[in-house]
């Protein structure tokens, strides 16, 4: 069955929020509408809707003028077997000690490193991106240098991959969190497909918005791989939610975005020790008193 596809994009959030709602409404009911920050460091919105069959354009075109979107971009899904072509794609990562593998490539796990098995269909970061592999190496690096978290907390953990490779080197519990409860499913189930469960505790949180977060505070590491404008309203919270000597491994950041995102954390008490690039993407490791 052919699936189809509408497409436009907003300069802000609310009047992206608002066009998703009323496509909500439309018959054909769309099978899914979504909207996403593009991450380009413009601020603009992209509004996505499904379909089972093919929309009304006219109609579609109507909506769009009514709030000030863009014209619909509308075109046929291919019929993809995605997860057997994101397992062809996806090769293993290696990030320091780390290596992020799918069960596919189980047969190439090296024996001297830290494996995390997180499958392809759970796409919620999946350590190919250079966001969560520059977190993984601000981890290996930070353990190499000696330093030690007894308490870790991950905001916006997604497959917990970053979560699962704290508890993978260090024997204390770790928290995980993500406000999507569909990645919190994924979450517990990776965790639980590396034999961790017990050690990490995934909950459905918006930022440290749930009581076993705030009850484990103060953290001696915090992970944060978003976005900047979610990272920029999170930093007074973890700034409190961090233990003196504590560090924060932040991503998810643009490298044009880099400054601002370290300069809201400066504004914290926070202090910058480590910055680096991976591709156009930024890792910050801020530190605590």
């Amino acid at each position: 069955m052919p699936v189809y596809s509408a497409l436009t994009t907003l300069d802000a959030r609310e009047p992206a929020e608002a066009l998703a709602e009323a496509l909500e409404n439309l018959e054909p009911e769309p099978s899914g509408v979504g909207v996403f920050e593009i991450e380009d460091g413009s601020g603009r919105y992209e509004v996505g809707a499904y379909f089972e069959e093919m929309p009304d354009e006219i109609v579609l075109a109507l909506i769009a003028m009514a709030h000030d979107a863009r014209p619909f971009a509308v075109s046929e899904v291919p019929d993809t077997d995605w997860v057997a072509h994101v397992r062809r794609e996806l090769q293993p990562v290696e990030a320091g000690r780390f290596f992020v593998y799918g069960s596919h490539d189980a047969d190439k796990v090296p024996t001297d490193c830290v494996p995390l098995l997180i499958e392809a269909a759970m796409a919620f970061g999946t350590g190919h991106h250079a966001t969560t592999k520059g977190c993984l190496l601000a981890l290996d690096r930070l353990e190499n240098q000696g330093f030690r978290a007894r308490k870790v907390a991950d905001i916006g953990c997604g497959t917990a991959v970053l979560a699962m490779a704290a508890a993978a080197i260090w024997p204390e519990p770790v928290i995980a969190s993500d406000i999507d409860p569909v990645a919190v499913e994924v979450a517990a189930a990776n965790v639980a497909a590396n034999g961790m469960a017990g050690r990490v505790h995934c909950v459905e949180a918006a930022g440290f918005d749930h009581p076993d977060l705030r009850a484990g505070a103060p953290y001696d590491l915090i992970f944060a791989n978003i976005l900047k404008g979610p990272l920029i309203e999170l930093a007074p919270a973890i700034a409190g939610a961090l233990a003196s000597g504590g560090r924060a491994i932040l991503s998810g950041i643009l490298n044009t975005q880099a400054d601002s995102v370290a300069e809201a954390y400066n504004l914290t008490g926070l202090n910058v020790t480590d910055r680096d690039e991976l591709a156009e993407w930024t890792t910050l490791v801020l530190k605590r008193g």
